[in-house]
């Protein structure tokens, strides 16, 4: 296909312009490629940091499921705390006994 020119233009000019079009192209194409990969990079850093925040929240989740057992475990500590002083009474007058304190 033979280009029709107007009167008065080189085709060097034409050719000019075709290249300097063409570099204007691949500068914005550039520019574009630049701008998508960062938004890629930020993008994976949210995922990463909606994913970190997930993981943490199924943790707090699972810790919190075992607060109604550490309240039960409480009362049953409080029930077994008078027997175990008793214990902790008879055998100190064991000791005494054995090593025999003075005292008594």
């Amino acid at each position: 296909m033979q280009a029709v020119l107007k009167p008065g233009v080189r085709p060097n000019v034409v050719v000019r312009y075709w290249r300097i079009s063409l570099g204007i192209g691949l500068a914005v194409i550039g520019a574009v490629a630049l701008l998508l990969s960062t938004l890629a990079a930020i993008v994976a850093r949210i995922e990463a940091g909606a994913a970190e925040i997930w993981r943490v929240g199924k943790l707090i989740a699972n810790n919190t499921v075992h607060v109604p057992l550490l309240v039960q475990t409480n009362q049953v500590v409080a029930d077994i705390l008078p027997a175990a002083d008793g214990i902790a009474r008879a055998t100190e007058r064991i000791q005494r006994a054995v090593v025999g304190d003075p005292t008594e």
